[in-house]
């Protein structure tokens, strides 16, 4: 009886289907079907958030004239919303574009919540030759270009914040390492196995960050080279001359411009889960008052010479799961050990799945840096926990 019912639900829902097929033609004899062209099939839609937690504490500067210690910075423990992405990407003939738009929560001067981040299109019809045009990633060390949630930790490295053009010490705002302008690139010298083994890029560039017109009609030329010897392996060399236009000079107090000359040199290791990476970067150039912070005024006390360097290594504990990682790194705002930062970090990232992963990180934290009277202690410990997903 049941099984009568069922086949006879089922050939009334048929019934109704043809008939109302039959009455939408009766109604509707000329109706015909759009059909996209195929640029807007090839547009795909994707994102990614990132939530985090990070606590550290506090740091001393001395002792006041009653001996009460002077805190540099008070103990932190906040949850925050660092970042999300929403990316549209596309195809027309031998075009591939994209559209990037990011939100924060940052509130420095010049730094909206919401912005456009990338705006590009790439002609790609030769891998020895690519023409790259509107505003991208600079073509400035391995780690640059990486996004923060495959990037593997809390941050950037501090020479790709302050000498990569992140929170660069010029004080353009904060650009992820972006700028206008436009790029050459390509891969050369395929071995037995297709495998290309040189990579170049070169571009030229406004020098002001995203969204930012040219300030003195000077461009940044930035280039890069790299050699694949082996399958995983990149070892490369990076130079950057350019400057950052209408810098207010506090002795003259008239404007001028600033020089960004930089060079950098890189060697990475990926593959099998496995990531080694090390880059050094030396800058000349004055630095602004408030790095990052789209602020334009020189700060000379800070001299005119900075570098720094990192190494680091992820593995994999579970593959495709659980990952290890360790990093050192040290950045010098003069380019002496006074004013060094240095940070030893270790940490695990696990992947719930290929979508959603958390990762957690300690840092150790020697910055010399920082002002000190007496019984100071450059040293404080951080904890930062993220929880990212893609869409």
């Amino acid at each position: 009886m049941k099984k009568l019912s069922l086949l006879l639900a089922m050939m009334m829902l048929a019934f109704i289907s043809i008939s109302a097929e039959e009455q939408e033609k009766q109604e509707s004899p000329k109706k015909t079907l759009i059909e996209l062209p195929q640029w807007v099939k090839n547009i795909k839609f994707s994102g990614y958030g990132i939530l985090q937690y990070q606590g550290m504490d506090p740091y001393k500067k001395g002792k006041d004239e009653n001996g009460n210690p002077i805190l540099e910075k008070n103990s932190s423990n906040s949850f925050n919303l660092r970042l999300a992405r929403f990316i549209m990407d596309g195809k027309i003939g031998d075009f591939d574009w994209r559209v990037q738009i990011q939100g924060t929560n940052a509130t420095g001067p010049g730094q909206p919540t919401v912005q456009m981040i990338d705006l590009y299109t790439e002609w790609r019809r030769f891998p020895e030759f690519k023409i790259r045009a509107g505003q991208f990633k600079r073509a400035f060390t391995f780690e640059n270009p990486t996004n923060p949630i495959t990037q593997g930790w809390r941050s950037y490295a501090d020479i790709i914040n302050k000498l990569s053009a992140f929170g660069d010490r010029t004080g353009e705002k904060a650009s992820g390492g972006r700028d206008i302008g436009i790029q050459l690139s390509g891969d050369l010298f395929p071995n037995a196995s297709g495998r290309r083994v040189l990579h170049y890029q070169i571009g030229v560039y406004n020098g002001e960050g995203v969204n930012e017109k040219d300030k003195d009609n000077r461009k940044d030329i930035i280039g890069g080279l790299w050699v694949m010897p082996i399958k995983g392996v990149r070892i490369g060399a990076f130079g950057w001359t350019g400057s950052r236009g209408d810098m207010l000079d506090p002795i003259t107090g008239t404007k001028r411009s600033i020089e960004k000359n930089r060079y950098a040199f890189s060697a990475e290791y990926d593959k099998d889960g496995y990531t080694f990476r090390a880059e050094y970067i030396h800058s000349q150039g004055w630095g602004a008052a408030s790095p990052g912070n789209n602020v334009r005024e020189i700060d000379y006390s800070k001299g005119d010479k900075a570098d720094g360097w990192y190494v680091f290594g992820i593995v994999p504990i579970i593959k495709n799961k659980l990952f290890a990682k360790a990093r050192y790194q040290t950045y010098r705002n003069q380019k002496d050990w006074a004013t060094s930062v240095n940070q030893i970090e270790c940490g695990l990232n696990y992947f719930f799945t290929k979508n959603l992963e958390i990762h957690l990180e300690y840092s150790r934290v020697n910055d010399r840096s920082i002002e000190t009277l007496t019984e100071a202690k450059h040293n404080y410990n951080l904890i930062d926990v993220q929880m990212a997903f893609r869409f």
